[in-house]
């Protein structure tokens, strides 16, 4: 992967769980965002920008990645923390550098840093062939009620 993270864990079966597959509720699957790859500290997914996600200025509202980004930088979490640990998004800064109006996003997110508490993500969306948006966003690791006792 080229970050250097030695990650102690990586829940295979969760990746294959995930990958291919659409919410089926919420924003994910309002948006319709599939997970395409999903490796230890790496994912990449993807939703196809639909005339309804247009505004009458003739783009996507830029809330629409700033939701793709949210999600991505914390699913990019679960196959790399032990089973039963959840990741809760603890801010994000994202760049809208162009404007979409068409086609598909597709957003990488990178695991940069790894504690036990937190992770630092950086993410990046593509929208044909165009950089539309970079951020980067800190998820604090929630341990089990069990665990944290």
């Amino acid at each position: 992967m080229g970050n250097g993270i030695d990650f102690e864990v990586f829940n295979e079966d969760f990746a294959k769980r995930v990958v291919g597959r659409k919410g089926k509720k919420g924003i994910d699957a309002y948006l319709g965002i599939e997970v395409t790859e999903l490796t230890a500290g790496r994912l990449v997914a993807r939703f196809e920008v639909r005339d309804e996600l247009i505004t009458m200025m003739g783009n996507m509202h830029g809330g629409c990645l700033s939701a793709l980004v949210d999600h991505c930088l914390g699913v990019v979490m679960y196959p790399v923390m032990p089973e039963g640990y959840w990741a809760a998004t603890t801010e994000f800064k994202i760049n809208l550098l162009s404007p979409v109006s068409g086609g598909t996003c597709i957003c990488t997110a990178e695991i940069r840093s790894l504690t036990r508490r937190l992770a630092v993500v950086s993410i990046a969306v593509e929208n044909e062939g165009r950089l539309v948006a970079l951020a980067q966003g800190t998820s604090t690791i929630v341990a089990p009620k069990s665990a944290a006792s």
